[in-house]
C-alpha cells in the first residue's frame, strides 16, 4: 500500500484525500487549524450555528455534488426544481429571473425579454450580448487578458444593464464586478451556468451548516477508511527525497510516496521544494479579494423568500438562515435570521461593525417593510479577507497546473488552473484532478517495483 500526505483540509484537500483512500491508498491529512473545511466552516455564537459565509451551489456543480454523494450529505441540499431568483431594488421595484421549460438557450429568452428592471431597448441589447457570449471560447488565452466590462460596453451594454443584470451574476460568481473581471472566466460562468444547459443554473442552498456538510462529514469518511487526520499541525516544509517526500511539521516528519499540497497560494509557495515550480513567485501575485457577511436576527419573520438578490443597494444577496442556524433552539422561536452576503467587499472589509449596523439595518428595513416593524435582537459581522483570489484580467497565467516539476508532488486548490472560477466546484475539481495524478503516479511506481 502506497502512502500519501495531503497538506490542507479545505475542500480541495478533503476531496483529494477522500478519493485517494477510496482508491486504496494510505492517506494522512494534515491541517494547521483545529477543524476541516477550509473557507467553508461554521461556528457557534450564543446558541446560533453560524456559517462564516453564505455558499450556494448550482446544478452544474457536478463534481461538488458527487463529493456530497460520497460523504452521504446530498440530502442536506435544497436544490431548485427550476432556476428562479427574486430581485428587488432599493426603491421598491420587483422583478425575477427564471427559466421556462424550453431547451437552452431559449430557456432564458422569456425572462430576459421581460426583465422589469431594464428598458425594452436594454433588454434587446442583453439578448444580443447573450447570444454573442455563447460564441466565446473560455479556453482562449487572449480572453483572459480582457475585461468583461469592456466587452459588454463594446456590445452595447449600458450601465443600467450591467448593474441590474450582468453584475448580479458576475459579482456573486467571481467576487469582483464586470469591469474588473476576466472575460475568460465570465464567458465560462455564463456559458456553463446559464447558456448551454437549461437546468445548469438551478440553485441549491445547504440545509445543514457548512461545518457539518463538509468538514465533519469528510472527517468521518476518512477515519472510517483508516486515514489519519492530524489537526493543529502546521506544515513547515515539503522535501523531496530519493524515493519520495518528507513533510515536516513542528513535532514530526512524515514520509510519503506522494504529496498533495492543498494550501492557499502563499502558504503553498512557502512549503514547496524550491525546484517544484518554475516561477513560485507567481503564486504571490494572485492576491486576494474579500467577502463580508452581515448577520441580523429579528424577533419575527420579515421575509418569506429563502433568498433574494438586490440591485441599487449596499445589500447584494439576502439569505434566510433561520432553520440552518438552529434559531428556534436558541430561545427565539418565531424569529428570523438573515445573512447578507457582500462580495467584492473591499469597501466593507475594515468598516467597524457599529457603522455596518447603521447602514444595513435601515437598508433591510427599506427592502423588507416587515423588518422596519421588527426588532433586530442580534447583529454581527463575519469577514474573509482573502475569500478568493483576484479573478481579474491576466490571472490565468498566474494559476499553476496541478502537476509540479517533481513527479509525485501535486497541487490542489480552487486557485490552480482548473478552468473554473474560485468556487466550491473549482476546489473539488482540483482535488479530483490531484487524486487522479497521484493515483497514476503510484500505480506506475508499483509497476516498476514489481518488475524489479
Amino acid at each position: 500500500m502506497r502512502s500519501v500526505v495531503v497538506v490542507g483540509g479545505g475542500l480541495a484537500g478533503l476531496t483529494a484525500a477522500c478519493q485517494l483512500v477510496r482508491r486504496g491508498h494510505q492517506v494522512t491529512l494534515v491541517e494547521a487549524r483545529a477543524r476541516l473545511g477550509g473557507a467553508t466552516f461554521s461556528f457557534d455564537r450564543d446558541g446560533l450555528t453560524v456559517d462564516n459565509g453564505q455558499h450556494v451551489l448550482l446544478r452544474c456543480y457536478t463534481e461538488y455534488r458527487a463529493l456530497l454523494d460520497l460523504l452521504g450529505m446530498s440530502r442536506h441540499v435544497d436544490l431548485q426544481d427550476r432556476f428562479h431568483i427574486p430581485v428587488i431594488t432599493r426603491d421598491g421595484r420587483r422583478a425575477e429571473l427564471t427559466r421556462n421549460s424550453l431547451p437552452a438557450p431559449l430557456h432564458l429568452a422569456g425572462t430576459l425579454a421581460t426583465y422589469k428592471l431594464l428598458s425594452r431597448s436594454d433588454r434587446a441589447r442583453v439578448l444580443m450580448a447573450a447570444g454573442l457570449l455563447r460564441t466565446l471560447d473560455p479556453a482562449d488565452p487572449t480572453l483572459d487578458e480582457r475585461s468583461f466590462g469592456d466587452w459588454l460596453v463594446r456590445r452595447g451594454q449600458r450601465p443600467a444593464a450591467i448593474d441590474a443584470l450582468w453584475n448580479l451574476i458576475t459579482v456573486a460568481a467571481l467576487n469582483t464586478d464586470a469591469h474588473n473581471a476576466s472575460l475568460a472566466l465570465c464567458a465560462m460562468v455564463f456559458r456553463t451556468a446559464l447558456l448551454e444547459r437549461a437546468d445548469a443554473a438551478d440553485i441549491g442552498v445547504p440545509t445543514k451548516p457548512l461545518g457539518e456538510l463538509h468538514g465533519d462529514a469528510a472527517h468521518r469518511y476518512l477515519t472510517a477508511h483508516d486515514a489519519q487526520v492530524l489537526l493543529h499541525t502546521p506544515v513547515r516544509a515539503v522535501r523531496a527525497t530519493g524515493d519520495g517526500f518528507e513533510v515536516a511539521t513542528d513535532d514530526r516528519t512524515l514520509t510519503a510516496d506522494a504529496v498533495v499540497v492543498a494550501a492557499p497560494p502563499e502558504a503553498t509557495a512557502a512549503v514547496l521544494p524550491a525546484d517544484a515550480l518554475a516561477k513560485p513567485e507567481l503564486l504571490g501575485q494572485l492576491g486576494g479579494a474579500p467577502i463580508v457577511n452581515v448577520h441580523a436576527v429579528y424577533d419575527r419573520q420579515v421575509t418569506t423568500a429563502p433568498f433574494t438578490a438586490v440591485v441599487g443597494s449596499p445589500v447584494q444577496w439576502v439569505f434566510d438562515r433561520t432553520a440552518t442556524s438552529g434559531l428556534s433552539g436558541s430561545g427565539l422561536a418565531g424569529g428570523q435570521y438573515l445573512a447578507v452576503s457582500l462580495s467584492a467587499a473591499e469597501r466593507w472589509i475594515d468598516t467597524p461593525t457599529t457603522e455596518l449596523r447603521e447602514i444595513f439595518l435601515p437598508e433591510l428595513a427599506r427592502l423588507f417593510p416587515a423588518a422596519a416593524r421588527a426588532e433586530a435582537t442580534r447583529f454581527f459581522v463575519t469577514r474573509e479577507r482573502r475569500a478568493t483570489f483576484r479573478q481579474v484580467p491576466g490571472s490565468a497565467r498566474l494559476r499553476p497546473a496541478a502537476r509540479t516539476r517533481l513527479p509525485g508532488c501535486v497541487l490542489a486548490g480552487a486557485w490552480t488552473a482548473t478552468g473554473w472560477p474560485d468556487t466550491m466546484e473549482g476546489a473539488v475539481r482540483s482535488g479530483n484532478e490531484a487524486a487522479r495524478i497521484v493515483d497514476a503516479r503510484l500505480a506506475s511506481m508499483a509497476t516498476v517495483g514489481s518488475a524489479v
